[in-house]
């Protein structure tokens, strides 16, 4: 039977969606959930109106438990937080990540500069999948693999579907989360190249309220 019963509200009716071509991908399977659309955000607002699966809550700040511990909470959704790796590394990454796992987080975000100890260290003293971000197709892989990663979550730009390739070349099971862009198109390149879910960054709290402030004012 094709037909999905939807259900919706006059209240909620405007949300963040992501692209529908996402739902063609395989998706990765965590603790019994299937996880094919990742947002990439921190704005709470946002992430309590999308339809995207998961939530991947990196910022360019020091991690700190309270942002972490207020997402968790906000979310309906499972959130994957960041817990540093570059200026932010050792025991304080392995202390962030533990609270993170603690409040409910279904895995935590290492940024590129983690080394690969770090990532030992954390996967003995976690029960949360790890991630880390790819940036770069000279970025060193089959260290991360063998360190124990479980996920890549690659953001090269426009190089993105180059480096999945790369790494799927490597390993053909390990799981690959790609930054999509905004685009079709840019979507199914990351997924023919062997990516496994998109990451999608949702339009800001400003850019959606320019598009609501403009009907008002027709209406005026």
């Amino acid at each position: 039977m094709d037909h999905i019963p939807t259900f919706g509200s006059r209240l909620r009716k405007n949300i963040v969606t992501v692209p529908e071509v996402i739902s063609s991908c395989t998706g990765i399977r965590i603790f019994g959930q299937l996880l094919k659309s990742f947002l990439f955000s921190t704005d709470v607002a946002i992430i309590r109106n999308t339809n995207a699966n998961a939530v991947i809550a990196v910022y360019p700040f020091t991690p700190q438990p309270m942002i972490s511990q207020s997402l968790i909470l906000a979310a309906d959704k499972p959130i994957f937080c960041g817990v540093g790796g570059g200026l932010t590394t050792g025991d304080r990454s392995i202390e962030l990540a533990l609270h993170a796992e603690f409040q409910g987080a279904l895995g935590v975000v290492l940024n590129k500069p983690t080394p690969n100890e770090l990532i030992c260290r954390l996967k003995e003293k976690i029960d949360i999948p790890l991630m880390i971000t790819i940036v770069s197709e000279k970025d060193e892989i089959k260290g991360r693999i063998s360190a124990g990663i479980d996920i890549f979550n690659v953001s090269g730009a426009d190089k993105t579907p180059d480096i999945v390739k790369k790494i799927r070349d490597i390993d053909n099971t390990i799981a690959i989360l790609a930054t999509g862009g905004k685009t079709n198109d840019t979507i199914l390149k990351c997924l023919e190249a062997g990516a496994n879910a998109i990451s999608y960054t949702p339009p800001s709290t400003a850019e959606l309220f320019k598009d609501i402030m403009i009907r008002y004012r027709n209406e005026l």
